[in-house]
Parts: C-alpha cells; structure tokens; sequence
C-alpha cells in the first residue's frame, strides 16, 4: 500500500509516497509529471524487497515552489536527493530516474557516489558535459525554436500551458508518446514562439491504453499550482553548464542501467544517438548494453511498465547481491 507524507529537506518541504521494506529505492519523475509517474512500479520493487520512494521534486505537486530560479540548479535538485535519503534515515539508496528526473540520478551519482550504491536512467543518458552551454548551442541550431528556448521566456509557457492544464498534458503525454503518429522519425520538438508549443499538438480523442483518465485526473491535480517551477529546472540548464565545470571529462563510476524507447523523442536529439551508440565504451560501469524497447515512447516506465520492472528488478537484486 503506498503511503504519502511530508518531509523536509534542505530548507523546503517534499511530498514523498513510500511503500516497501529493505533496501532504499527513490525514482525521481520528470516534466511534466509527478510521483505518480511511477505507481506502475511501486508495487513489484516493494515485493521483490525495496523501500521505494518517490518525490514530488521542488517545484512539482504538493512539494515546495522557491520563486527565486536560481533555486531550480542542479545542486540544489542533487542536494534534495541526497538530504531526501538522510532523512529517510537511511545512508545510502539506489537512484532511479526519468526525463529531467534521469539527469538529477545521472548527477547525484557523478557527485555522490559515496551515497548511491546504483544509478537508472530512463529516455536520458548519462551526462557528458558539451564543449558550450546547452541553450546557446540550440538557439544557433534551430534559430531559438527548440523547445528549451521556448521554455526559457519569461512567463510564456507558464501562461500557455496553465490555461487548459488538463488539455495541456493530454496533449503532451500524447505527441511523446510511442502511439503518436511520426514518432519513429526522429523529429526535433520545436515550437513557433508567436504560436506556442500547444497549437500544432494533437489533441487526441482518445487516450492510450496505458495512459487512462484517472491518471490525467492525478496528474492534472499535480499541477494545479501551475507550471513555473517545473519550467524554472529547463531555465538553469545554462547555469548548470557553468556549475558542473569542475566535473568536465568526469564519467559515472557507480554500477549504472540505461533504458530507453526506440521511438522517444529524447534519444534522437542532436548527438545523442552516437553517445547512446558508445555508452559502452564511454561508461564502463554499466553492466549491461543499453536497453531499447521497441515501440516505445518517452514515457518509458509508463508504456513499458512490465518490462522496466523486470530490467529494474534485474539490476537491484544483482546489485543487493
């Protein structure tokens, strides 16, 4: 049975649901989503004898919201992880995340591996600090369309997305979707910024198996607070650029899993393809290839569900030992 309280960590305060007994396992979710992301998993990690954990991470759900951006770096995030597992009473935990929540998994192993016996990234890989900072190198690739530099104006798709949030997500959770048409083309999410992202995505009639209404209910409560501070983490990307620049050439050395969707948006971005090509070499602390699910989308735990449990539950009890 999931339970839900309040925590605080770091100055501010996050809601968490749990459920399980043994070793800690936090999954961190990403945009837009919620802890929510991961009830499909709750149940067999608790059953295969982990205590899972998952965060509505700041600036999402009944957590804490800082107005002040700068509170959205990814120090601040990789400091809510590891004060979240203090907290928590415990030492150490395995780390487990999707989307942005993948990053803050990625880096809270790069910079804690003392805390994090192993990490799992879904749809996002490793990270591999880039040559110039991320939203200047797509502002000169896709003359300011990508979708980055959309959510980077102030106040724009706060507004855009904050006046229908449930046809705002049912839109979203379908255009990244595997069900998507197109979505094995490896198509760049770019967004005319006098239209806004919403107008050209498909509203559709009826949802994906997987995705039901109830869980557009959960989900569209989640942000009933707006989108500002899940907007604010893509506002420090340039920032996190800078403050990450002792760690340039620092790979991840904790025992590692990747997984991803052969028709997720995410993979397919400029030079992603040929890092996920050399993960292997790159990273030698992941112990196996990367995982391609086959006509699966971005919302890898959520369309995969079986499938994530099994690779997940694979790599913890290997490393639980």
């Amino acid at each position: 049975m999931v339970e839900h309280r309040m925590i605080d960590v770091n100055g501010i305060r996050l809601h968490i649901a749990e459920e399980g007994e043994g070793p800690l396992v936090v999954l961190l979710h990403g945009f837009p989503e919620s802890w929510h992301s991961w009830h499909h998993q709750f149940g067999p990690l608790a059953t295969a004898g982990f205590r899972v954990v998952a965060p509505d991470q700041r600036g999402y759900g009944r957590s804490d919201r800082p107005d002040d951006v700068a509170a959205y770096s990814i120090l601040h995030l990789v400091g809510d992880v590891v004060g979240l597992i203090r907290a928590l009473g415990e030492e150490q935990a395995y780390v487990v995340g999707h989307d942005w929540g993948a990053p803050v998994a990625w880096h809270t192993a790069l910079l804690r591996p003392d805390v994090v016996l192993g990490v799992a990234g879904l749809s996002v890989p490793p990270p591999f600090r880039g040559s110039a900072p991320p939203l200047e190198v797509m502002e000169e690739r896709f003359d300011g369309r990508f979708y980055w530099n959309y959510f980077n104006l102030p106040g724009v798709a706060d507004a855009e997305f904050a006046r229908d949030t449930r046809t705002t997500l049912r839109k979203f959770f379908y255009m990244a979707s595997g069900d998507a048409p197109g979505a094995d083309e490896g198509r760049q999410p770019l967004v005319d910024p006098e239209r806004g992202w919403l107008a050209d995505l498909t509203d559709p009639e009826v949802l994906p198996e997987w995705f039901t209404e109830d869980d557009l209910d959960a989900l569209t409560e989640s942000f009933s607070g707006g989108f500002t501070g899940a907007l604010n983490w893509y506002r420090n990307l340039d920032r996190n650029w800078e403050l990450t620049a002792p760690w340039q050439g620092a790979v991840v050395s904790t025992p590692a899993l990747y997984v991803y969707g052969d028709r997720d948006l995410v993979p397919a971005f400029p030079g992603t393809p040929e890092l996920i090509e050399k993960l292997p070499e790159l990273m030698p602390s992941l112990r196996r290839k990367p995982i391609r699910l086959a006509g699966c989308g971005h919302w890898t735990q959520q369309e995969r569900p079986a499938e994530v449990n099994a690779a997940l539950i694979d790599f913890l009890t290997e490393l639980r030992g």
